[in-house]
């Protein structure tokens, strides 16, 4: 027997699951259909409500999937801020506003080092590796407030999505020839050899402890411990592809187990 579309989601990620109505995200409240207004107001928890209802779903006492997504989605500073606060090992750093930004960032780091643009980038675009002053002044002519994370010697990085705090997807990014970022999109390499246990369970630790329920989260190894690098609430489907997956088509699966 059909399962009753019960549960909505405002956002589309759920369209292929079997017990979800996702009518999509509209500009106007009223823009929606009387049915669709009422199943809302009566919902104990709505999924992938977008940015623009998050805020007030959550006003009125309702419960949201995934929890900790837009808030946290492409906003380095705040992500950083988290895992410091919950102790999560993260490479060291730290923003710099105001004066005399470049001396007192030379007074914590030592070339090299990473700067990233903080808010709204993806896909490695706004990571830079600082190896000079030259490089430190560029850099800083263009953020404000500026973002400096030590540099870690390291020649890939693992790309771990969960949803739900279950991992689903789990992949290599190893960095081209005379790149030092990981991204797929800039040329890196999609591998699944000898995928570390640890690496995984540490990713589940750090999601739980996040409250992040539909991330891909990136984690490298390196002097004797894992780091979390990144959260992405957006990300690719190059390495479901070439595994020969469709993430829609775990979703429905999870959606059949009973799982969301």
């Amino acid at each position: 027997m059909e399962r009753k579309k019960l549960r909505v989601s405002l956002g589309k990620r759920l369209r292929s699951c079997a017990s979800f109505d996702c009518p999509g995200v509209l500009p106007n409240w009223e823009d929606y259909p009387e049915r669709v207004q009422e199943v809302l107001r009566e919902a104990g928890e709505v999924f992938y409500p977008s940015l623009l209802y998050d805020d007030l779903f959550r006003s009125l006492g309702k419960k949201i999937f995934p929890r900790n997504y837009y808030h946290f989605l492409g906003n380095k500073i705040r992500q950083t801020d988290l895992f410091q606060l919950l102790e999560i090992s993260h490479p060291r750093t730290r923003i710099y506003s105001g004066r005399h930004r470049a001396a007192r960032i030379l007074a914590d780091f030592s070339f090299p080092f990473v700067g990233k643009t903080p808010v709204g980038s993806s896909q490695g675009a706004g990571v830079y590796l600082i190896e000079d002053a030259q490089g430190l002044d560029l850099y800083l002519e263009g953020h404000r407030p500026a973002y400096i994370q030590e540099f870690l010697p390291i020649d890939r990085d693992l790309r771990v999505v969960l949803v739900g705090g279950r991992v689903i997807h789990a992949y290599w990014r190893v960095h081209p020839p005379g790149e030092f970022r990981n991204n797929v999109s800039l040329g890196g390499r999609i591998s699944f050899e000898e995928i570390p246990a640890d690496a995984l369970e540490f990713a589940q630790d750090v999601a739980a402890r996040c409250g992040f329920d539909d991330v891909g989260l990136d984690v490298c190894h390196a002097q004797g411990r894992y780091y979390v690098l990144e959260a992405n609430m957006v990300f690719g489907f190059e390495g479901f592809r070439a595994a020969g997956l469709d993430f829609y088509e775990l979703l429905a699966r999870l959606d059949d187990e009973g799982f969301l």
